[in-house]
């Protein structure tokens, strides 16, 4: 066994901050994510009380679904654009193999 305590992983180094601006540079639409997250979570609370003859357990529930659609449509609009962008990428070799190279 190894008695070396001094040993450190990068992605242990960094503070929640700079993850979360690392985060942003790589994939565009967490800060997307996580605004429309915040927008929907704010506006359902502003609507709490008024939300008429709703019980309190279904309004939630309704406010949880709109805020997790949102931070998954997100996600999945910045996944199939980077998907595009690197199939914009990719080319053909010459070759008769057909062969795809990025």
């Amino acid at each position: 066994m190894s008695t070396d305590t001094d040993v450190s992983l990068s992605s242990y180094d960094e503070d929640q901050g700079s993850k979360l601006i690392r985060k942003a540079k790589e994939a565009l639409f967490v800060p997307v994510g996580i605004a429309g997250f915040a927008a929907l979570f704010t506006y359902g609370l502003h609507t709490l009380k008024s939300r008429g003859n709703t019980q309190m357990s279904l309004h939630l529930i309704h406010m949880c679904v709109a805020t997790q659609g949102f931070v998954v449509g997100a996600t999945t609009v910045g996944k199939v654009s980077e998907y595009l962008k690197k199939k914009k990428n990719v080319n053909i070799n010459s070759d008769r193999t057909g062969i795809w190279t990025m």
